[in-house]
């Protein structure tokens, strides 16, 4: 779900577009977005990155598509280098 790379971290989540609201659903291993934009000229893409970015209090710049640009199973880069950081970003994903 989410893995120190020497980039920063690296978070593997499941996207479901067009749903009711923005949340993150948290099953043991898998994080899966529901997101109200439609998959439609990145705007998903776009929208899931500022839904992380809120939630994990990170700044939008931070955050990469490195893998998925276009599935709904992606592998998203946030990069951090300062370990106090990354401590913090998976704590809040932990308890989600």
């Amino acid at each position: 779900m989410i893995n120190d790379v020497e980039q920063g971290l690296l978070i593997s989540v499941k996207v479901i577009p067009n749903a009711s609201k923005n949340e993150i659903i948290k099953s043991a291993d898998t994080l899966k977005l529901r997101i109200t934009s439609q998959p439609i000229e990145g705007k998903a893409n776009k929208a899931v990155i500022e839904f992380l970015s809120k939630q994990l209090k990170v700044p939008k710049s931070y955050f990469e598509i490195v893998k998925g640009q276009a599935s709904k199973d992606k592998k998203i880069l946030i990069k951090i280098s300062d370990t106090e950081k990354k401590d913090t970003v998976k704590r809040i994903v932990n308890n989600l």
